[in-house]
């Protein structure tokens, strides 16, 4: 792969953090104290939960080393600004989605390197020297939370060229995205093919199972609806951009294979995500409509069914 592309997806990566920056103030990260319970559980399913399920998902389908640790590099990323948008579509609370971005992408800087020499130290032989050392895990820290500081700073001092910053950025971000995949694709075209054997029902099993759990857990103790819609797009997209860029990066891993389900995990995340959004929409809709109908004319369905037995046995008497 060309190392012109290979030393530019850190600038890129930081375009996208810059972008996510843009949308975020203090406030995102006071709000950790209005949803406690739903901000812990939602974190305790990312960083905990996730690389766990992962790991199991690895095993079973016997992925190759390299591949292994590129899924567990997706699960070790955080959620991404993609995810608010789907929250915001589908009835999510958008402002968990915010403090969950905000919170998990500092978490980040200390997760991933984590779960990424773990990995790596279980998968390879030389996982010592493959992992992300001391020296990396700066550069990770460079990487992702110094452009998300600079775009807050900007919000936060200069609201108006922060404002003017936010959608050309954005746009930029979304340029980048399909830049790093594109380079993948074409970077891999030889065994893209195989690749996707390898990798794409793993990734698809632990996409689902991502957005499941993320909804599934908040429920089950008894966080409301909103909040575990926005749990589960948080949890189950990822900034693959993260995962890709430290797989590809000369200075962290440098390794295509590695990012080579981080790339099909962002393009499948799409599909599955507009699913479980309609899926969830669907599912609250369905109640308030069979509760709606009694309401609508005032009385309940025995009550109806009541009125019009006595009006056919008046019609029957008024006969005779």
């Amino acid at each position: 792969m060309n190392p012109v592309i290979l030393d530019s997806l850190p600038f890129a990566l930081g375009v996208v953090m810059l972008g996510l920056g843009l949308g975020l103030t203090v406030e995102d990260f006071r709000r950790v104290g209005q949803h406690p319970k739903a901000v812990a559980v939602a974190l305790l399913c990312q960083v905990v939960l996730l690389p766990a399920i992962c790991f199991g998902l690895v095993l079973a389908f016997r992925l190759p080393p390299e591949l292994a640790i590129g899924l567990m590099l997706v699960a070790a990323s955080p959620g991404g600004p993609t995810a608010n948008l789907y929250s915001h579509l589908f009835g999510g609370n958008v402002a968990l989605n915010v403090t969950l971005t905000a919170t998990n992408s500092v978490l980040v800087v200390v997760t991933l390197p984590v779960v990424v020499n773990l990995s790596a130290e279980y998968f390879l032989a030389d996982g010592a020297a493959i992992g992300l050392q001391f020296g990396k895990m700066l550069q990770v820290f460079t990487i992702v939370l110094v452009p998300v500081a600079v775009g807050m700073l900007l919000r936060a001092r200069a609201p108006e060229v922060a404002r003017r910053l936010n959608r050309p950025v954005q746009v930029l971000s979304v340029v980048v995205l399909l830049a790093v995949v594109a380079v993948v694709l074409v970077g891999q075209r030889a065994n893209l093919a195989d690749y996707f054997l390898s990798v794409g029902l793993a990734v698809l099993a632990f996409n689902i199972v991502s957005m499941l759990v993320g909804y599934g857990v908040p429920r089950l103790v008894d966080i409301d609806r909103p909040a575990a819609v926005a749990a589960g797009f948080e949890i189950g997209i990822h900034n693959t951009a993260i995962a890709v860029t430290v797989a590809l990066s000369p200075a962290l891993l440098d390794n295509a294979e590695m990012a080579i389900p981080g790339v099909v995990y962002g393009i499948v995340m799409h599909f599955t995500a507009t699913a479980f959004g309609w899926s969830t929409t669907r599912r609250s809709a369905r109640p308030a409509r069979l509760s709606a109908r009694p309401a609508a004319a005032g009385v309940t369905v025995p009550e109806q069914r009541g009125q019009s037995s006595a009006r056919n046995l008046s019609a029957r008497w008024a006969k005779r």
